[in-house]
């Protein structure tokens, strides 16, 4: 990739728009959730996996888990996201009363 190529595709990365929703992780081994919400939902797994590996996750049910089954058993779904025109100031708000309803629904664990 040339430079003038990289550099359109870095402005491009850092002008999408954020994605704001919730999501869940389960454990295929046992089907334990954990409900979790975001403002970035597209990197949300990564940086959830990256700190699962590293044994340092910050939710200490699904660590064990994850050191119980290994990563391998754990699925990352989607649930739901915020529309993009939602307004601004009710954002975080809005996302954690979906997230304790997506919660509420699967009888999982909030993250």
């Amino acid at each position: 990739m040339d430079r003038a190529a990289r550099k359109a595709a870095t402005a491009e990365y850092k002008e999408r728009p954020p994605a704001w929703g919730v999501f869940a992780v389960i454990c295929n081994a046992t089907g334990q959730a954990w409900v979790g919400a975001s403002r970035h939902l597209d990197t949300a797994r990564n940086g959830l996996w990256f700190s699962l590996r590293l044994g340092s996750c910050p939710y200490a049910g699904l660590q064990a888990a994850c050191r119980a089954h290994g990563l391998d058993a754990f699925r990352f779904e989607e649930l739901e996201r915020l529309r993009p025109d939602y307004p601004p100031l009710g954002r975080a708000d809005e996302l954690k009363r979906r997230q304790a309803l997506w919660a509420a629904r699967l009888e999982a664990a909030v993250l």
